[in-house]
């Protein structure tokens, strides 16, 4: 597999929408877990949303209902859509990935459990 790789942060007003791209080559056709974490300025690094490949996802209440996960096979692309965001979602955020590993819901958010981390993609929200 290859490192992943995201894509697609930068400067968003309050309220406004992002969609952040993780190219995961290697990981999509076999058994993984794979998810988005993010770190602001002088804070731990977070779990934010992360999906396996059967199916199930998990978000952090911080997100729920205002983030989607997803991955498409056929680009071997993980998805983040974050809509009504706000000043707090600032940060800088990471793709990670567990190949050969269906990670059990209960600890998907879980940093320690991902080996294989991106460089990071910044989101800002400020008005």
């Amino acid at each position: 597999q290859e490192r992943p790789v995201e894509s697609g942060g930068g400067p968003v007003q309050p309220g406004g929408s992002l969609r952040l791209s993780c190219v995961v080559s290697g990981y999509i056709d076999i058994t993984h877990s794979i998810g988005w974490f993010r770190q602001a300025p002088g804070k731990e690094r977070e779990g934010v949303a992360a999906i396996d490949d059967i199916g199930r996802s998990v978000y952090a209440k911080s997100v729920k209902g205002r983030f989607t996960i997803s991955e498409v096979n056929a680009n071997n692309t993980l998805y983040l859509e974050m809509t009504s965001l706000t000043p707090e979602d600032t940060a800088m955020y990471y793709c990670a990935a567990a190949p050969r590993r269906r990670i059990a819901m209960a600890l998907l958010l879980r940093d320690g459990e991902y080996t294989d981390w991106g460089q990071g993609t910044q989101v800002t929200v400020s008005s």
